[in-house]
């Protein structure tokens, strides 16, 4: 929950805070007999062949394997995006020429990015869900708690329906 508030604030100020992206670029060639490997026509979006992914991970050290790639008669693109950051990989077919570039934006941007779930797997995907569904139960109980002391608290149900009520209001008012 700490971590969700942080970067909430550092979201919120995303334009104050000064970011300076790393980009590092790298080429290597592919060897002839993977180039024969790439298939003429493939269906869209099919990933590069194993032996062509191995040998691009040697190469350049960004590992495409199982990715969805982009294939046109003059290279192959595949797009590696992940949290804080970017990588993608292309391959001229016709000279074997691999073309590589990672850019990492910083550790705020990493957990900006790990805050809306942007390029963090299925994994992530399933974590912020259960850790939202653990964030509604545990509001429902603290309201049911409420309820259970609110005859000795007068400012119980005030204080809960200012906390409804301030956020609606500023919406109303001042977001347009």
């Amino acid at each position: 929950m700490l971590l969700f508030s942080i970067t909430g604030i550092t979201l919120n100020h995303a334009g104050s805070i000064a970011a300076k992206p790393v980009v590092m670029t790298s080429t290597g060639v592919l060897p002839a007999p993977l180039r024969a490997a790439l298939p003429a026509a493939p269906a869209a979006d099919a990933p590069l062949p194993p032996p062509v992914a191995a040998a691009v991970d040697h190469a350049v050290g960004l590992n495409p394997a199982g990715r969805p790639a982009e294939w046109s008669e003059g290279d192959v693109y595949v797009a590696m995006p992940r949290p804080g950051g970017d990588a993608w990989v292309s391959i001229d077919r016709a000279s074997g020429r691999i073309s590589a570039e990672t850019t990492d934006r910083g550790w705020i941007s990493y957990l900006n990015d790990l805050h809306k779930g942007r390029n963090a797997g299925a994994t992530w995907f399933w974590f912020i869900d259960i850790f939202a569904a653990a964030c509604i139960l545990f509001t429902l109980t603290g309201l049911l708690l409420l309820q259970l002391h609110a005859r000795h608290r007068r400012l119980t149900w005030p204080i809960v329906a200012a906390g409804l009520a301030v956020p609606v209001v500023i919406a109303i008012l001042f977001v347009h």
